[in-house]
């Protein structure tokens, strides 16, 4: 397998192995001061447009879903049309899934958010270069994961980790906006 190939398939096993990482090297979160409520009035009007479904119910939200509320609608109204129906589309894709589905990405979600940044670059990284893969050699990269045994899985997951080790860190790609809290 020439060096190009084998890199290919080790960022792919990489990608597959993200969440394996993200148990072994989260950090153990510090205990946070509780979120601070948000005042509807602090809302810009924009704001309070995109959130009007919530207005009247705003003060009985917890504060930590008026501060995710409040940060989704900064978000949104920074999109242009085009990324606002990618982000309609996606949303609708998620509702469609079984509430197992969505709890098990949420999980994944979290497990990539404990990663410290420059793991987190070199997953995204390992994704792009993934994505870039031909369907055909996608399909059969996830075959091959979703049939390893565990010990398989840990094996396919320490040899990327010693492949990390030798590979240069990737760029530090701009950051990506983090999905809405449902």
């Amino acid at each position: 397998m020439n060096n190009t190939r084998r890199s290919l398939v080790l960022a792919a096993l990489l990608l597959c192995a993200a969440p394996l990482l993200a148990q072994e090297t989260a950090p153990a979160a510090p205990a946070a001061a509780p979120p601070a409520p948000v005042n509807w009035a602090s809302l810009s009007p924009p704001q309070q447009q995109v959130l009007s479904k919530f207005g009247d119910q705003w003060n009985t939200l917890p504060p930590a879903r008026q501060q995710a509320l409040a940060r989704g609608s900064e978000r949104w109204l920074g999109m242009s049309a085009q990324q606002r129906d990618q982000a309609r589309e996606r949303f609708t894709r998620w509702r469609a899934l079984p509430p197992e589905q969505r709890q098990a990405l949420r999980s994944r979600w979290q497990q990539f958010q404990s990663l410290p940044p420059n793991e987190r670059a070199i997953v995204r990284e390992n994704f792009h270069r993934f994505q870039q893969l031909p369907p055909a050699r996608r399909q059969m990269l996830r075959e091959q994961w979703h049939n390893a045994t565990p010990a398989q899985r840990q094996q396919m997951t320490q040899h990327a980790r010693e492949h990390l080790k030798q590979s240069p860190p990737p760029h530090s790609p701009a950051p990506h906006p983090q999905p809405p809290h449902r």
